[in-house]
């Protein structure tokens, strides 16, 4: 009976190509478009850190390009972070992220999901 319990309840998650399609579409919106101005007058000269810090920590770095989803509650905490693919430098950043605190988000949906793609281009 157990088993049965988990397995539905892992069908009802969205995966990861879904929240990411959502978060997309959600972008397109005029809400979207404001909050994604707002995300990243936040955040661009933080993840330039955290990235760079990713990059070193991991070196030789695999600076393969990479997606970020996640689900902003209404008082900016993160939750349900998830890279793919998932290499160390991915997973380093996905680390960091996932406790930075963002702008509030628009009202719906709650939460509200984000995604970020990340192409690195190491510094010569």
């Amino acid at each position: 009976m157990l088993s049965m319990l988990i397995a539905l309840s892992t069908a009802a998650t969205p995966d990861f190509a879904d929240r990411m399609l959502t978060a997309k579409k959600l972008e397109q919106t005029a809400d979207g478009t404001a909050y994604q101005k707002q995300l990243w007058d936040a955040v661009t000269s933080q993840m330039t850190v955290a990235l760079q810090g990713c990059i070193t920590s991991n070196a030789p770095a695999d600076t393969s390009p990479f997606t970020v989803v996640a689900d902003v509650k209404a008082d900016g905490h993160l939750d349900g972070v998830v890279v793919k693919p998932a290499t160390p430098v991915a997973r380093c950043f996905q680390g960091q992220f996932s406790t930075w605190i963002l702008p509030a988000p628009p009202k719906q949906p709650a939460p509200y999901p984000i995604e970020i793609d990340v192409t690195l281009t190491p510094q010569r």
